[in-house]
């Protein structure tokens, strides 16, 4: 397949033009990042984002690896003698990997089969009588032809079991039929699990007797009964109709099917075709399964990155814990450490009191607003501790509780030794949660985002197929917001387009070493940061303050001669800008008809003046504002129909979990999210989203609560 061949198909694909597909396909082979294409190459792609631009790099890569095994492939068979053209041109006219694998199978070598051994022993010949004549007599008499000492075929039965295992590996070998058997297993089958030991009980005893169709059966699912049947608890199979199979294969025969050819269809079937395709088809549900996981997480994981940062006010950090006490962290609204210690409000050691002296003397001490609590172990005790001391407080002091998945990860991480060497690991947390409050982005993207508590059966999917996705949120998350060059740690520049860890190293050592940054320009001082990389990097980059004002916009310096012209015919200083005036007559801004004038894309112009609106903007700020607490709920104040607001903490297949308060978080199923039918949880809600619910059931020995997004009236009792 040629290469225009390959883009059009894409473009089919995605329902886009070929000239889109091109010019991102060459703008990624120049090296251009994914982020870096799709804010500054509008012109050139047509203005496709950075999701089709991903999937045109999928695709690309996809088309390309199928052309170099179609290539493989030929060669191979043509090395064997046995390449025709009509073979070729199959094979050059697959367009999945498995259509390519499915023709070769003929071809690839094997160890030594049933049929291979009847081959040796002559009986290839017998194997083209089955399929020529009719009367099974006249094939056993035939048969006895092949009786040889000599060829190790001993009698009449041994000879045609061979040929019927010649027969049965052909048939099982034809790609037309395999593509037939896949599809049939894949569209009418069922799969079907039973308990190993119905006896024992585990958390997959709804699968002990469970069968659902193989085509319908959601990922959650899919993946719980692969890791049922991992740990041995369950046995799994796919059942289809076989008689239906069956009088499929023996069109195969080119003549009508006797006895030896209706025992060669079943043998094929049972013991060549079933178990391959079996494992193929649970292959591809499991394929499936994993990137609804992948999907799932990376969607929440972005949400989950772009909470609105808690701007402006100083946090208390404090991680839950029983026996060694709940560290704390006094943080700055810079993010700065100002001051870390230890108190013992918990059991065993429970010294209250004191607790209560070092937290009020803390509020006392410094103007906190927020008390961040980690939702780990002894959570539930602490925020009761910390509810009633903030009535005793001289001002009005709210707490929240933050999501504390991969805080340990990353306190016991170099990247955390190196940032507080002097701090043990749970002190590091205690800091850490309250940054997270401050600045989510800054602080998650420190952790592995597969440790961030947003996934639905992670340890289950390709691990690394997850790293790849979830990295690239991180990369999309942190280039959709943009970075602050003199406050960013190098973990935060390292995900900035075009720059490596060690590059991102260099400019932290070189704003210690000589200072903020003024300018972009000074960026180009950086060791290894070369003409390249800062291309790609730049309009990432923000420099609040600086010599030039543009420099804490969107806009790439590239473009700062049409932001200047602009700005002189509208007659507004680059002091101006942000200012009512400058609103003003932004606004009324003939974009077509300046861009002309300008000699600049319409869509460039456009995000220039949409810049030049709200420079500085921090495109975070616009969501909604994370719930703030002042009194405790417990399990036992829930009755059915109260109405609470809540925090989305993760969405799954299946529901959403909501944090209304308490330990635990309660579960939205998908039924209770609309009264209209949903198909995907995530139409409705996003990791972050404030919700209203009404609760629905209460668990209290389990402690699960169920919850509503619509409205129910409480029972009058």
């Amino acid at each position: 397949m040629d290469q225009l061949k390959m883009m059009e198909i894409i473009a089919g694909a995605l329902g886009i033009e070929t000239r889109q597909v091109k010019a991102a396909i060459e703008l990624m082979e120049e090296g251009n990042t994914i982020p870096f294409i799709a804010r500054y190459r509008k012109e050139r792609t047509g203005e496709l984002d950075e999701e089709q631009l991903r999937s045109i790099e999928e695709r690309y890569q996809y088309a390309t690896q199928l052309n170099q095994r179609k290539e493989e492939v030929i060669r191979l068979i043509d090395e064997q003698g046995k390449l025709t053209d009509e073979l070729r041109q199959k094979i050059m006219e697959a367009v999945k990997l498995q259509e390519v694998e499915d023709l070769y199978l003929p071809y690839r070598p094997k160890r030594k089969t049933r049929a291979s051994i009847a081959r040796e022993k002559g009986l290839e010949p017998l194997a083209r009588i089955m399929l020529q004549v009719e009367d099974q007599d006249e094939i056993e008499q035939s048969a006895d032809e092949f009786v040889s000492e000599e060829n190790e075929v001993n009698s009449r039965e041994e000879a045609l079991q061979g040929a019927m295992d010649i027969l049965a590996e052909e048939l099982s070998e034809d790609a037309e039929i395999r593509k037939w058997v896949r599809e049939f297993t894949w569209k009418t089958g069922m799969l079907v699990s039973k308990a190993k030991d119905p006896e024992v009980r585990s958390v997959y005893e709804m699968y002990y007797e469970f069968s659902e169709p193989v085509h319908k059966m959601p990922s959650h699912r899919i993946l719980a009964v692969n890791r049922g049947e991992r740990e041995e608890i369950l046995k799994v199979k796919i059942t289809v109709d076989e008689e239906e199979i069956h009088r499929r294969l023996l069109r195969w025969f080119p003549i009508p099917a006797h006895d030896f050819l209706q025992a060669v269809a079943q043998d094929s079937y049972k013991r060549l075709i079933a178990p391959s395709i079996e494992i193929e088809v649970r292959a591809q549900m499991t394929e499936q399964a994993e990137e609804q996981a992948i999907r799932i997480f990376s969607e929440n994981l972005r949400h989950l990155l772009l909470q609105p940062p808690v701007r402006g006010k100083m946090v208390l950090g404090v991680d839950p814990a029983y026996r060694t006490g709940c560290k704390w962290a006094v943080v700055a609204d810079t993010g700065k450490m100002l001051e870390v210690g230890v108190i013992y409000p918990t059991p065993p050691q429970e010294k209250v009191e004191e607790a209560k002296r070092t937290v009020l003397a803390l509020l006392d001490k410094y103007p906190i607003e927020i008390i961040a609590i980690g939702n780990g172990t002894a959570s539930r005790e602490t925020e009761a501790f910390i509810a009633s001391v903030i009535k005793e407080a001289k001002r009005s002091v709210y707490y929240i509780i933050v999501n504390e998945a991969g805080a340990s990860v990353y306190s016991a991480s170099k990247l955390a030794k190196e940032e507080f060497p002097d701090l043990d690991a749970a002190r590091r947390s205690a800091v850490s949660i309250a940054r997270r409050l401050q600045d989510p982005l800054a602080e998650l993207v420190k952790i592995d985002p597969k440790s961030v508590g947003v996934g639905q059966y992670q340890h289950d999917v390709s691990q690394k197929r997850l790293s790849e996705s979830l990295t690239t949120v991180v990369e999309s998350a942190v280039n959709y917001v943009g970075v602050d060059v003199n406050t960013a740690s190098p973990a935060l520049l390292g995900y900035v387009s075009g720059i490596s860890a060690s590059v991102a190293k260099n400019i932290v050592k070189r704003r210690d070493e000589v200072g903020r940054f003024q300018s972009r320009e000074e960026l180009k001082e950086v060791p290894r940061l070369g003409a390249k990389t800062y291309e790609q990097c730049i309009g990432f980059l923000r420099i609040h303050d600086g010599v030039n004002p543009l420099d804490q916009t969107p806009i790439h310096p590239e473009s700062y001669r049409v932001a200047d012209q602009l700005l002189q015919r509208l007659e507004i200083t680059k002091e101006q800008i942000g200012s009512d005036e400058c609103k003003e007559k932004l606004k009324r801004v003939d974009v077509e008809k300046i861009a002309a004038e300008l000699d600049c894309g319409i869509p460039t112009l456009r995000d220039i003046i949409e810049a030049l609106l709200r420079p500085g903007r921090d495109p975070r700020d616009e969501l909604p504002k994370p719930l703030l607490r002042s009194d405790v709920l417990k399990l036992e104040d829930l009755h059915e129909g109260m109405h609470l607001q809540g925090t989305v903490r993760n969405v799954v297949d299946f529901g959403a979990f909501v944090d209304i308060g308490l330990k635990h978080d309660g579960l939205v199923h998908i039924s209770k999210m609309s009264e209209k039918f949903v198909r995907n949880p995530m139409d409705i809600v996003t990791v972050g989203d404030i919700v209203d619910v009404w609760v629905i059931n209460v668990d209290v020995e389990r402690e699960r609560v169920g919850l509503s997004m619509i409205p129910v009236k409480r029972e009058e009792s």
